[in-house]
């Protein structure tokens, strides 16, 4: 029969907090929860209140089972008569609660595999929550991770110490990954749930785009230039808008860079799949829908304030630009502007426009051959 001596445990506590990389309270409520397990394993009930207490100095264990006083009892492992308590605590009171002591020195087998596992468990999940701790200030920054496993629906990435997962929500659409090779990510959470703490990374949110550029956009550190929206549909499309804090620098330009150097690292990052176009930030709001419609020209623009809609109206040549492949180019613009944006066509608003001039000119012509003639 295997026995778990406590004096081992005890010395355990100093070389697996070294080991690990955990403090040394953490692996001893670990192992006093292990000790706990066991002893209500080999000497108690299942639903029984027991905590256990490490004497790191010499090397004893004590456990202590918490029983209620009542008048009645009714089961003995988690209820005492009042007659009983007082003969651990003197001034019990029917409602309290009293801890019995018992020393414990070893384990039988059974208890000691209980032990055993609850230890190995709660210490990984110390361990987890330890390494996560580490990255709780680094949500939001990207980081070079390694592709670890690609399953149907989360990529697995490995990040030095941690381990997170990209779920389909948060990769490119499109993009292929593949086991071993490296990647940039955006820590993007920590979720906790009952299966533990768990890194949330993604190469699809619109900060990730941002943080790019901030790579290559020194004039973004300096607040030259600063991003004040940004619109994506990862894989496909994204809109920036951009504008200049200090006069007489180009916004677009900057980030554009010299012959497209600085957006195209943004590409080479992302792929090449995925357009980027970079527009002006405007205050004044139907400059700012005119701008986030780009490639398309604007013919007029009427905004409903209260309902945070506006009509849009474009020429007919233009109406499949404005609206784009599957409407993704007016999405994009209505998220960029925060506006819920309609096209519509402006032919009825165009024609008088165009005729006026052309008559004036035909007039001005017969005026002028008159004249010549009447001269003559």
């Amino acid at each position: 029969m295997e026995d778990i001596n406590v004096k081992q445990l005890v010395l355990a506590v100093r070389t697996i907090a070294e080991e690990k990389n955990l403090p040394e309270e953490t692996v001893l409520s670990v192992i006093e929860q292990a000790i706990a397990a066991a002893w209500r394993r080999d000497n108690g009930e299942r639903d029984q209140e027991v905590r256990a207490e490490l004497n790191i100095n010499d090397g004893t264990a004590n456990v202590f089972v918490i029983r209620e006083v009542v008048e009645e009892v009714g089961s003995d492992a988690v209820e005492i008569s009042l007659e009983d308590a007082r003969k651990v605590k003197p001034d019990a009171e029917i409602g309290d609660t009293v801890e019995e002591k018992h020393e414990v020195v070893s384990f039988g087998r059974v208890a000691a595999q209980t032990a055993k596992q609850v230890v190995l468990q709660r210490l990984r999940e110390a361990e987890r929550e330890v390494v996560l701790e580490e990255y709780e200030d680094k949500i939001g920054t990207i980081v070079t991770g390694i592709v670890q496993r690609v399953e149907p629906r989360v990529i697995r990435v490995e990040l030095g110490k941690a381990t997170g997962i990209i779920p389909q929500s948060e990769q490119i659409q499109g993009e292929f990954y593949s086991v071993g090779s490296r990647i940039k990510v955006l820590i993007k959470d920590i979720e906790r749930d009952n299966r533990g703490p768990q890194l949330i990374l993604s190469r699809a949110s619109e900060s990730f785009i941002e943080y790019l550029f901030r790579q290559e956009v020194p004039e973004m550190e300096t607040g030259a230039v600063e991003i004040k929206a940004i619109a994506r549909e990862a894989g496909r499309r994204t809109k920036l808008a951009v504008r200049s804090n200090v006069p007489g620098v180009d916004p677009v330009g900057t980030f554009v860079g010299g012959h497209g150097t600085r957006v195209q690292a943004v590409m080479n990052e992302i792929g090449d799949q995925e357009k980027i176009d970079i527009i002006t930030f405007d205050e004044n709001a139907e400059q700012f829908i005119r701008n986030a419609l780009s490639p398309a020209d604007v013919v007029s623009v009427e905004i409903d304030e209260q309902a945070k809609r506006a009509k849009v109206f474009v020429d007919e040549d233009q109406q499949s630009i404005a609206i784009g492949r599957g409407g993704q180019n007016v999405r994009l613009a209505s998220r960029l502007s925060g506006y819920e944006l309609d096209i519509e066509t402006a032919k009825k608003v165009e024609k008088p426009v165009e005729t006026k001039p052309r008559k004036n000119i035909e007039d001005s012509l017969l005026d002028a051959v008159e004249e010549s003639t009447e001269n003559n």
